[in-house]
């Protein structure tokens, strides 16, 4: 579940991004400081981005910044955060982004419970607003935690 991969030290929110390398790189920080992947990881999500388009852009409004276990991921993790102002990631049908969900996969096959869990939670009308309203990073696991429990 998402919920196994997050904790409130991988939770940001409100923060500001001037443009879409910089929010990939503020969301992904958590993770390198939480040895949850390495920084070169972090550089091939941009990489990435910058030979393939805005992949990552999931749905609306939402990235999902991610790069191949091999390029430095430690451990398998997930990250919630929510930008102060939305950024322009070059999606046309699902720009601008404002929630980007940072993962690191440690392998192909473990996170893939989390994703199905995220792809429910993406789907809940109600939980961007949730998670508009929160606060705290303990408020975002809470929340999580509480969705998951519906599911």
């Amino acid at each position: 579940m998402l919920s196994d991969l997050l904790d409130e030290s991988l939770v940001l929110l409100d923060v500001e991004a001037s443009d879409w390398e910089d929010a990939i790189r503020k969301a992904a920080q958590p993770l390198v400081d939480n040895k949850k992947v390495t920084p070169s990881y972090v550089d091939d999500i941009i990489k990435g981005v910058n030979e393939l388009g805005p992949y990552i852009v999931i749905t609306e409004h939402v990235a999902l910044p991610h790069a191949r276990p091999e390029s430095g991921a430690l451990e398998s993790a997930v990250g919630i955060v929510t930008l102060k102002e939305p950024v322009e990631f070059g999606s046309a049908d699902n720009d601008p982004v404002k929630y980007l969900f940072p993962l690191s996969a440690k392998d192909n096959d473990s996170h893939l419970g989390a994703l199905q869990s995220l792809v429910e939670l993406l789907s809940d009308p109600d939980f961007f607003a949730q998670l508009d309203s929160a606060s705290t990073p303990k408020d975002v696991v809470d929340l999580v935690h509480a969705k998951e429990g519906r599911m």
